[in-house]
């Protein structure tokens, strides 16, 4: 689960990192009067899911009043276009509006799940700033990284270690920058998020380490036992069929390609999609209904995937066990007569009772539905009906 900018600035404020004020404002009206409260120099930062703001014109500095009107008018009424986003861009509809920091350096902090020693990294680099994943890429050793123990957390010789890696000297920054790393450590465990980042961690001419951009996101796994962060949520910024999908407890990602993919289990659904692309294709979702699917879920599934105007093909990849062939054959009738397959639905099963459930498709005479003799044979038909 993500959270927006100034939500995670809420909860690191709480946990005693420094963070400048701010108010969130949905409106013209109410950047002015957040303005009037904060005054002098002041940043205007658009609210969104992804990044790239900055680049794309979604982070501004105004000193005044009017240039404040001008950037909420301009953030509120044209969509964010960068990288993260895709051509189509986002609306945005919240505005975050701080007070403006003089910055002497910015440093990156950040902290994800390393899946390979199953536990906690944090990592830090001197180079912090919006280009931190150019850094990476150019030189790796500019992010250093210590590894937090599941129980013990960061340890007091990590964070001194960490905070060495800053570059920074004096005695008092160097305080300020472990209680900084101490706490963002204590976040990560304690809301049991999957990513918590500071970028940037900035210095000020006066010697301040302050947090003044942050990014948190959480494991949905563990949402449930955090009410408090679950009240966060903000589904307007999540792709609605994703929520859809969320709350028909399937589980769905949208991507960029024409051949929608609804499959049984998340192992199965990589495979079908790896297949797609050995044959040429682009798969359209991540669809994935589970081994315990009925024909309530299999008709919510395919008006979910049917709903993207992208796709152009379906390709359906059932391994039947618990959920057996022939009640999935039975799921997918019903589909085509109840939502309309007005695209090609090539089908693929194998498992408990696939013999009945080909004979209940043969049967059933719809065109759009399209049978295929193996995982191979399904990606070559669907990848030529969209082609």
């Amino acid at each position: 689960m993500k959270v927006h900018e100034y939500q995670a600035r809420q909860i690191l404020a709480e946990a005693g990192v420094p963070v400048p004020p701010g108010h969130v404002v949905e409106s013209v009206e109410q950047a002015e009067q957040a303005y009037q409260q904060v005054g002098g120099k002041v940043v205007v930062k658009a609210q969104v899911f992804a990044g790239g703001r900055g680049k794309a014109g979604f982070v501004k500095l105004c000193d005044d009043l009017d240039e404040v009107r001008e950037a909420a008018r301009f953030m509120l009424t044209h969509k964010m276009v960068s990288k993260q986003t895709g051509p189509e861009g986002i609306q945005v509809k919240k505005l975050l509006i701080a007070a403006a920091v003089n910055i002497e350096h910015e440093y990156y902090v950040g902290i994800v799940v390393d899946r390979a020693k199953n536990c906690p990294a944090m990592m830090v680099s001197k180079e912090g700033g919006v280009e931190i994943e150019e850094v990476a890429a150019r030189d790796p050793r500019a992010i250093v990284r210590e590894w937090l123990h599941p129980h013990l957390g960061l340890q007091r010789f990590q964070a001194v270690r960490l905070a060495d890696a800053l570059g920074l000297t004096d005695k008092e920054q160097i305080k300020a920058a472990i209680k900084t790393l101490d706490s963002l450590a204590k976040v990560f465990v304690k809301h049991d998020c999957s990513l918590a980042e500071i970028n940037p961690l900035v210095r000020t001419p006066d010697g301040q380490i302050l947090a003044i951009d942050a990014k948190i996101n959480f494991d949905d796994n563990a949402v449930p036992r955090h009410p408090d962060i679950a009240a966060l949520h903000d589904p307007g910024e999540e792709n609605p069929n994703e929520v859809r999908a969320k709350k028909a407890g399937l589980s769905y990602i949208a991507l960029d390609g024409n051949i929608g993919c609804l499959v049984n289990g998340a192992g199965l659904a990589m495979a079908t999609m790896d297949i797609i692309k050995l044959h040429g294709g682009e798969p359209a979702n991540f669809l994935d209904v589970g081994g315990g699917v009925t024909t309530e879920g299999a008709i919510e599934a395919f008006r979910i995937i049917l709903a993207d105007p992208k796709v152009k093909g379906v390709l359906v990849n059932i391994f039947g066990g618990i959920a057996k062939c022939d009640t999935i054959a039975e799921a997918l009738i019903t589909a085509a007569r109840e939502v309309g397959f007005k695209v090609p639905v090539v089908v693929r099963l194998e498992g408990t009772n696939v013999e009945r459930a080909k004979e209940l498709l043969e049967a059933a005479k719809i065109d759009a539905l399209v049978p295929a003799a193996d995982l191979t044979d399904a990606a070559a038909k669907v990848c030529r009906t969209v082609a």
